[in-house]
């Protein structure tokens, strides 16, 4: 293996010394000889040094020809994890820049969340968050992520499959939108290989059987076309180019064909030397070949986002078959090939932006999103539908280019531009017409946004807007606008669980700032909104509030029944002074295990054991309440209680199928549900569901407030008389 590693480590050495100084050569290897030192006696799943992964993502960069810094980092990127150095030491011997990559591109450290997802959102975060310091982070990330895919056959199928599902939903996705074409493709390849072996291997035979018949109509069409470009005197060099395998199988899949129906399957790429050539070729293409109406894009006068320029056509070639032509110059060809790579040489530690970093919009996009979505599953369902986004084209009246997905209208156009423009929109001009403001946008159209000072936003917007950004900022103003409700709300919920005096202390303390600044919030009245409006659980907050974690149930239910004359039901209840008397759970709060009860004597109906939060036992005579508890195994059963809880959210389509499958999720029996939708524009649903325990009630709550949609969840307790209505937290 030491040979194998030596070859690999003079490998690398060739290609850098072809377009690095010596000077980054020699910080290269420098950082190939610490690393090496520091992975020494590791191994991989394979059995291979571990150096040789390191090196395989640095030949990686060098192929994409990044800067020496980063090359270095590629080197390094697993030291911090996996090797006894730390930051400050690795900052000593190879300065502030590779430091700062190898920390952007490190994993995630030991830290504990509540789920795979919340896991994987922050993962993504903190990846985000680097790109925005670093562009370069996101190369080192894919090129790591390239080769780990490469060498993922030792891994378990399981495991294969996770990372495969992850790769095609996040990281080739990026590699697109990052212009880096090659990595995509072979990123997406790797994919379907692991994802949909068979249809994969499949594809692999037969884009070989279909070879030569393919390779005779591509050779009829370039021999024309190169004998007709040198008559004119362009200096031009022809190839096809066969499209990779998941895109044969995209198209597969979504036009509903067999293989022997597509045929351009291989398209024809021309490379010129000046923009007037491009066009110039392609008014030859067409004079010789018929084109295919629909099939002709311009990508050099309106850029893909990831800065993408080429001529596409596609034109009925020999033999009738249609074949796709690609022309561009050479630069363009190089910045298809390696995006940001081929944009940016990165000098002054990164800082020198380029044209090409300033466009990066949908970056930008990823970073505010941060601020705004706490749910960690919507969070990466946002990324994902971003990052496939189709695009459209339209400009501002200034002629400032904006890309948005498909289906985006003029109120998708004015948050783009900014949050404050959304609010106040009220109308749109689309090329100089006043049109109505769910109108889809289409590419080319120049957009005006009319606004006024008092207008704010509308909960109908959020039904007709692409862009997920749009329907959170919109949902973020409807909640904001009840902030000071929402503060006190959150405060009295903190109070429940700890106490006035306790919870004011703890409050006005560092410690709070610093848990509502992990939350995300940029103050502590802030987090208490967050909470009052259902977007971070009280358990949450006070579980990090608190010096150490905390039992769930309170002193009082955990300890062991006091000695006395006591009674017992079947539910697990002590109540003092009973015997064999009968017992029944209070309908109007629905008591559960691991809560604070007390039981009032009934005529007639025994003892009826209340919450002791429940606010019908104000009017109950002191002499015929009894103390109660739950016996300490009443949480350990398999027993269920029905409870009641409301939730008050913006209502839409299917809101009650996504509340119905959140709670499956987490295994929890719905009994009944009714819905009603109010007059402005939001709904009230109440549900009855099967509750084991207080920590589950909890769970259901939380776990239902952080949906978007809704503004608060809480439980029902229902005051009994005349007049008798539910009461809200």
């Amino acid at each position: 293996m030491a040979s194998e590693t030596h070859v690999d480590k003079h490998a690398l050495h060739q290609l850098v010394v072809t377009y690095l100084s010596a000077e980054e050569v020699a910080l290269v290897e420098k950082a190939y000889l610490v690393a090496e030192k520091m992975h020494d006696g590791q191994t991989r799943k394979s059995g291979e040094p571990y150096i040789m992964h390191p090196t395989e993502v640095a030949m990686i960069l060098a192929g994409l020809e990044a800067d020496g810094a980063t090359v270095a980092a590629g080197l390094l990127h697993d030291v911090l994890e996996d090797c006894h150095i730390g930051a400050d030491e690795l900052q000593a011997q190879f300065g502030p820049e590779v430091t700062r990559l190898v920390e952007g591109v490190t994993k995630l450290g030991k830290i504990s969340f509540s789920s795979k997802e919340e896991r994987q959102a922050e993962n993504f975060r903190r990846m985000f968050l680097a790109m925005g310091k670093d562009i370069r982070v996101i190369l080192l990330k894919l090129c790591d992520r390239l080769h780990n895919m490469r060498t993922l056959t030792h891994m378990k199928e399981e495991k294969q499959h996770e990372i495969a599902r992850e790769t095609l939903e996040i990281f080739a996705p990026l590699a697109h939108r990052l212009g880096l074409g090659k990595i995509k493709w072979e990123l997406e390849d790797w994919c379907m290989r692991y994802l949909h072996p068979e249809e994969y291997y499949k594809l692999v035979q037969l884009v070989a059987q279909k070879r030569g018949e393919r390779e005779e109509l591509i050779r009829s069409l370039v021999g024309t076309l190169q004998e007709e470009l040198t008559r004119l005197e362009i200096p031009c060099k022809l190839s096809g180019r066969p499209k990779h395998f998941y895109s044969i199988y995209q198209k597969m899949v979504q036009q509903n064909k067999d293989f022997s129906d597509l045929y351009d399957i291989t398209a024809v790429r021309v490379l010129v030397d000046s923009l007037k050539e491009c066009y110039e070729t392609l008014g030859v293409v067409h004079a010789l070949w018929k084109p295919i109406p629909g099939r002709f894009k311009d990508y050099i006068a309106m850029p893909k986002s990831n800065l993408y320029q080429s001529l596409h056509t596609a034109v009925i070639g020999p033999e009738g078959h249609p074949v796709e032509i690609q022309i561009r110059t050479h630069e363009m060809h190089r910045v298809a090939e390696y995006g940001i790579a081929a944009h940016w040489r990165y000098k002054e530690g990164g800082k020198a932006l380029s044209q090409a970093d300033r466009k990066l919009t949908w970056l930008r996009q990823l970073l505010d999103w941060q601020n705004d979505l706490k749910d960690a599953q919507e969070y990466l369902t946002t990324v994902k539908e971003d990052l496939f986004a189709d695009e459209v084209f339209v400009f501002s009246p200034r002629g400032d280019v904006i890309d948005l997905p498909r289906g985006a209208t003029p109120v998708d156009f004015a948050y783009r531009i900014h949050t404050d423009i959304g609010h106040r929109c009220v109308g749109g001009k689309i090329n100089g017409r006043i049109v109505p403001i769910e109108t889809h946008l289409q590419n080319g159209d120049i957009v005006e946004i009319i606004t006024s000072k008092n207008a704010h936003p509308s909960l109908d917007w959020i039904k007709f807007v692409a862009t997920t950004s749009a329907k959170n900022r919109i949902r973020q103003w409807y909640k904001k606008e009840r902030r000071e409700e929402n503060i006190i709300r959150g405060r009295e919920s903190l109070e429940r669980e700890m106490g006035r005096t306790g919870l004011e202390q703890m409050l006005k303390s560092d410690k709070a700032l610093e848990v509502a600044q992990k939350f995300n919030c940029h103050n502590v009245d802030d987090m208490l909104a967050a909470i009052g409006y259902g977007e971070l659980g009280t358990m949450q907050v006070l579980n990090r509030l608190r010096p150490e974690p905390q039992a769930a149930l309170p002193p009082e239910v955990a300890k062991e029944p006091k000695k006395g004359h006591r009674g017992r039901d079947k539910n697990g209840i002590l109540v003092d002074g009973s015997d064999s008397m009968l017992m029944n759970l209070a309908k109007c709060c629905s008591p559960v295990p691991g809560e604070p009860i007390r039981g009032t004597v009934t005529r007639g109906r025994g003892i009826t054991v209340h919450s002791s939060e429940c606010p019908n036992l104000a009017a109950v005579e002191p002499g015929r309440l009894v103390d109660a508890e739950w016996a300490r195994n009443a949480q350990a059963s398999t027993a269920t209680y029905p409870v009641e809880i409301e939730i008050e959210l913006i209502d839409r389509v299917g809101l009650l199928k996504d509340i119905s499958a959140k709670i499956a999720d987490i295994k929890t029996n719905i009994r009944a549900a009714k819905i009603r939708t109010l007059r402005d524009k939001s709904a009230q649903v109440n549900l009855v569901v099967d509750i084991a325990d207080v920590a589950h009630l909890q769970k259901v709550l939380h776990t239902v407030s952080r949906m978007s949609d809704v503004i608060r969840a809480y439980r029902v307790t229902k005051l009994k008389g005349p007049g008798s209505r539910p009461t809200r937290p």
